[in-house]
């Protein structure tokens, strides 16, 4: 039998991101609000100073404050013919298990996503006809638009203290920035990263080409000092090149730990509570409410937390999981076409162009998470679709994010893998290249989704969230004509040889490509076509809120980061101003 705890207002599940920012933005209106975090405490001091936070081995390769599959895990499969398997040893995508979660360890890329990408099933039909999208898609329109959330962005930008030139102010195109970009009320709060070689190589090779680039938008802090709208200071980039995969030890890459946590944790009506790990939210008989959730505490006694308003704040998949398990909404069948819970799992489409030059060294051990040149013409809806037969798109990337000797050490084609051939190889390249990246969207298609596994279970007794994935003929198009673009530019700096680097087709789990996984609890203005209204609010349970990238009905080019936050400071603010006041659905 549980232990009951006292009653709240507000209960949070995760405290990554998003739930960090609703603990902040919530404190202040005197209600009592519990956070509940699966995984430990951990803050810069002590966990992530130097030279203990620079540990490749400890961080990155044996993924310390990665999820521990052997508590909880997902299974795997490419399609509804096979029998999915769970994910012994983590690889395609890096879900957290710490307070701050996939915040701690992100790279800091702070991307808006483009107005045309909330528009994508609309606007493609209006510009290419119906027939063009390919009937296995599911791609939908947000039932929001890229006006509704900028007040948003700019708001989790100076939060972050982002770092980057603006393209586009109150609609006047600004020289050095993205010509592509939504209209920005403001500029940035930060100037732009100082760029390495690689990336300059990069950017005058596009411009030859008569392309357009630009610094990519980071939240690496490229002033000497920031202080945020909270009074929370960060500090300048070392360009240690230890970002993607660590936590930072200088208060430059903007987390959880350094924007909205310290600001909550001040306020007394809140109480974090970590190592607890929540299995499922309690309904009411009738199952149109939420009576708080039930979670299993560090030494194993379960306890229910009940609580008026329940915010599902945790990773993707396990806020699909969550749902899913707790009888919230209905599931979705790929077969019928019905239901929304689990409907459109999407990923994102990746490719690499590496150059080699013989005759130059990069000096890419001094990198940052987001340092790089990018340029932003093929992507979303920035060129004609209709002669390549694919919707969606991509920015292209030359980045510079370190040199660390055990997971960055790319060499050419034909280099043996080990012994005398590779050390060789490894003295003759090693900073001699840097990575060109394609990074594209993933559409939603009709047999890409979330359920639960019917044979596997974790270690709490709960059925374990399984993933059917894989690759749209659509995407696979699309990264073609990426790849074929990334590589002109890659020409065009006259390398000593060029090494295309490709994830494998059928879309497999085991090599990383990256950490943005979406959908499944998507988001829109039809309840029979979406599993959560424009604000986030569950459309069968009203006093839940789903927070985090599975509302995105299909994802874009750009990472997901800044558009999660985003949609998450409009629901809390439609949360304050209305929810609070008046309990029920919004529109």
């Amino acid at each position: 039998m549980p232990r009951t705890m006292p009653r709240v207002d507000i209960v949070i599940v995760g405290m990554g991101w998003t739930g960090g920012i609703a603990a902040r933005e919530l404190a202040d209106t005197g209600l009592r609000i519990v956070g509940l975090e699966r995984g430990p405490f951990r803050d810069t001091i002590p966990d992530f100073t130097a030279p203990q936070a620079l540990d490749e081995l400890r961080w990155s390769v044996r993924g310390e404050m990665f999820q521990n599959l052997s508590r909880e895990t997902v299974t795997f499969r490419n399609n509804l013919d096979e029998t999915a398997l769970p994910m012994r040893r983590l690889g395609a995508f890096l879900p957290g298990d710490e307070l701050g979660g996939a915040g701690v360890h992100w790279n800091g890329q702070h991307w808006r996503f483009l107005p045309s990408d909330f528009r994508m099933r609309s606007l493609n039909e209006e510009r290419y006809g119906k027939s063009f999208i390919d009937p296995e898609l599911t791609i939908q329109d947000w039932g929001v638009t890229y006006e509704d959330l900028e007040p948003h962005y700019d708001k989790f930008e100076h939060v972050c203290g982002t770092s980057g030139r603006a393209g586009n102010l109150d609609g006047k195109v600004q020289a050095g920035g993205n010509p592509f970009e939504g209209r920005r009320s403001r500029d940035y709060p930060t100037p732009p990263l100082k760029q390495g070689y690689g990336p300059r190589l990069f950017a005058q090779a596009a411009e030859k080409l008569g392309y357009k680039p630009f610094p990519q938008p980071a939240s690496n802090m490229s002033a000497e000092s920031y202080t945020n709208p909270d009074g929370v200071q960060m500090g300048p980039c070392t360009y240690c090149g230890f970002c993607e995969r660590f936590g930072c030890y200088n208060w430059s890459k903007a987390s959880p730990f350094n924007t909205v946590l310290p600001i909550a944790l001040k306020n007394p009506n809140f109480e974090l509570r970590c190592d607890s790990h929540v299995t499922r939210v309690e309904l009411t008989p009738d199952r149109k409410a939420a009576r708080g959730v039930t979670y299993v505490d560090a030494t194993g006694n379960e306890i229910f937390q009940p609580a008026d308003l329940v915010l599902l704040c945790a990773f993707q998949f396990h806020n699909v999981r969550l749902m899913l398990t707790s009888g919230i909404g209905e599931p979705y069948d790929p077969k019928s076409g019905r239901g929304t819970t689990g409907k459109n799992f999407a990923y994102q489409t990746m490719a690499y162009v590496s150059p080699f030059f013989a005759d130059k060294r990069m000096n890419a051990y001094a990198g940052a998470g987001a340092m790089g040149m990018a340029i932003d013409e093929f992507n979303g809806d920035n060129f004609d679709h209709e002669p390549h037969g694919f919707v969606g798109g991509g920015y292209i990337l030359g980045q510079t994010t370190g040199m660390r000797p055990i997971q960055q050490t790319t060499l050419p084609d034909g280099t043996p893998s080990w012994g005398a051939g590779w050390k060789r190889g490894l003295r003759d390249w090693y900073d001699r290249s840097f990575p060109i990246q394609a990074h594209g969207a993933s559409m939603a298609r009709r047999t890409n989704y979330i359920d639960l596994d019917p044979t596997y279970r974790d270690a709490y007794g709960m059925p374990l969230a399984r993933m059917t994935f894989d690759f749209s003929k659509n995407d696979l198009r699309m990264r073609e004509f990426l790849v074929g673009k990334v590589t002109e530019i890659a020409r065009a700096m006259n390398p000593t040889h060029i090494k295309v680097s490709l994830p494998p087709v059928p879309f497999s789990i085991v090599p990383y490509q990256t950490t943005h996984v979406t959908g499944g609890a998507i988001m829109g203005a039809d309840r029979e076509t979406s599993a959560v209204n424009t604000y986030l609010q569950s459309w069968d349970v009203s006093n839940v809120f789903v927070h985090g990238a599975c509302a995105f009905p299909q994802n874009a080019g750009y990472n997901p980061t800044n558009t999660v936050a985003a949609l998450t400071y409009r629901s809390l603010e439609a949360m304050k101003a209305r929810y609070l006041k008046s309990s029920g659905p919004l529109q």
